[in-house]
């Protein structure tokens, strides 16, 4: 059905004329309100699961009440990659389209980034970069520098980096567009900015540097880059005593509300009550939060590293112990849950067919031992049904200081001429410094392509695409090699490393551009050409 929808977010100057041209991506945002089609809710039964005890913390109603609680088809109307993998189904960390035929990677600029203590600079992992083409009267209100403020196509890479520091660079040229935000702590994971392009940056934090009381997620006015909102990772009402955010945030833009998975093992819900004044270039968030626990039989490894990804009113998350779970957040309730596998730290992806989101996801080799089996399923997302599961062995290394083998990285969802294809890169496979980059058919999970790696990636793969729909795909590793590969062969265009350091990060590309950062203490961009 057709709604009006006013949204809970505080506008000026509402007009139906602003209203008409809110999906031009040149038109301001501000002063709006959207005329848009609802998304459908799936409809789910809830049943008693007996092997699921669960709870929560905070009034589910704050979630639910006045409002459908269900992702739109399009997360972002605006250009760019706004969170972990793009969007609510965390099936594509790129924008726009390539060159045809592509031959090679050159390098087109680097930045130096500080350095902590003892985890160095750079980006870990999973370390995407956000990348935002912002509407020009967002972007007069931040403290963006004059020369970019004032450059037409501007378009904006933020990055958070080990060294505790997040990044703002023009992509063009790789100057700093802004003062960098410190939160003094190493931050692994990546950021998000909200959907509706509004000014404001969502990023957790890695390692207690600091102290254990200062860990957690933050939130974060673009305007004058002044903390907004702390969510304290240590909790009492935890399972886990672990307060690290290596997930990355989806926000719903109709209902102004924030999801996020802990490594503490809660999954957070939060009404952000956002108000976003662009006259008065004001904005403020009061969140209202309701936390999910839960215990699946016997399971003592909660900790939710992978980024949530979302269906519609459908919201999955598997964890450390490879766990999966389908949450219905229109009714704020489990659906279903699947036990224990072993840790599982890649982000589940999404492939909606016709009407049913279909799940891609896999497991690390680490409760296995030091060896053992990374475990590749396809599972309905309704039901929780699955539908085909491959094993692929690898290796890991345990004890204080554990490099785990397996899968970290999240898989490519096909589209166009590999339509077909689910892409997995696979570490530590057959020896400790190998990998596998391993193409399976959507549908019945049999190998299509495959290719064996001298060193292994933790590094995302990312698929783009030129306006005929051919497939090329930008794979990093852990050598500092980049590889563009044919995505319908898995043959290999062309290879390079530019700095001979571990790329655990994972790219964003916007159009012929990528963006990546290593261990080595760089933030760098290259031109597909």
């Amino acid at each position: 059905m057709k709604i009006i929808r006013f949204g809970t977010t505080i506008f000026t100057s509402l007009s139906l004329l602003t209203a008409a041209l809110f999906f031009q991506q040149e038109k301001d945002l501000t002063n709006v309100f959207a005329l848009e089609q609802t998304s459908d809710i799936i409809p789910t039964e809830i049943k008693e699961l007996s092997h699921l005890s669960y709870g929560f913390q905070g009034q589910t109603s704050m979630i639910t009440k006045g409002q459908i609680q269900t992702f739109p088809d399009t997360y972002s109307n605006l250009p760019g990659v706004f969170t972990f993998r793009g969007n609510h189904l965390r099936d594509s960390a790129a924008y726009g389209l390539v060159n045809e035929k592509p031959s090679q990677i050159l390098k087109q600029w680097e930045f130096k980034t500080g350095s902590s203590p003892r985890w160095g600079g750079g980006a870990g992992w999973t370390g995407q970069p956000a990348i935002v083409k912002w509407a020009n009267d967002v972007k007069m209100t931040m403290n963006i520098n004059g020369e970019f403020k004032n450059k037409e196509n501007f378009v904006e890479v933020i990055y958070a980096s080990l060294d505790g520091k997040v990044y703002f660079f023009d992509i063009e040229s790789g100057k700093q567009s802004r003062p960098a935000i410190d939160i003094k702590n190493p931050i692994k994971g990546s950021v998000s900015i909200d959907p509706r392009g509004y000014p404001l940056l969502y990023v957790g934090q890695g390692i207690p540097q600091t102290g254990n009381s200062q860990i957690g997620f933050r939130i974060y006015s673009l305007i004058d880059g002044k903390l907004l909102h702390f969510v304290k990772g240590l909790d009492s009402y935890a399972y886990r005593g672990w307060g690290a955010f290596d997930s990355a945030a989806l926000v719903n833009r109709n209902t102004d509300t924030l999801f996020l998975g802990g490594e503490n093992g809660l999954f957070y819900s939060m009404k952000l009550n956002t108000k976003f004044d662009a006259k008065k270039k004001t904005i403020s968030v009061n969140p209202q939060t309701v936390k999910y626990r839960y215990k699946i039989g016997n399971f003592n490894h909660q900790g939710i590293e992978n980024s949530v990804a979302s269906y519609k009113n459908m919201m999955y998350f598997t964890d450390n112990g490879g766990t999966l779970q389908g949450i219905d957040i229109a009714k704020m309730k489990p659906v279903w849950a699947l036990g224990m596998t072993d840790d599982s730290d890649a982000s589940i992806v999404i492939e909606p067919q016709k009407g049913i989101p279909f799940l891609y996801t896999g497991t690390e080799v680490d409760k296995q031992g030091s060896k053992g089996n990374s475990i590749l399923r396809k599972v309905n997302g309704l039901t929780g049904k699955v539908m085909w599961k491959k094993e692929i062995p690898a290796l890991t290394i345990l004890g204080e200081n554990p490099v785990n083998g397996g899968l970290l990285a999240t898989p490519i969802i096909g589209k166009n001429d590999i339509s077909n294809q689910i892409i997995f890169t696979i570490a530590r496979y057959k020896t400790m410094s190998a990998g596998l980059m391993l193409s399976l058919d959507k549908e019945t999970g049999k190998e299509i392509w495959r290719r064996e790696m001298s060193n292994y990636a933790w590094s995302s793969p990312v698929a783009v695409y030129d306006k005929k729909g051919n497939s090329y795909i930008v794979q990093c590793d852990s050598v500092g090699t980049i590889y563009l590969i044919k995505g319908k062969t898995g043959e290999i265009i062309q290879k390079k490393n530019f700095y001979g350091s571990n790329i655990e990060a994972s790219p964003a590309i916007y159009n012929n551009t990528i963006v990546i950062a290593n261990r080595g203490g760089r933030i760098f961009s290259l031109t597909i050409k």
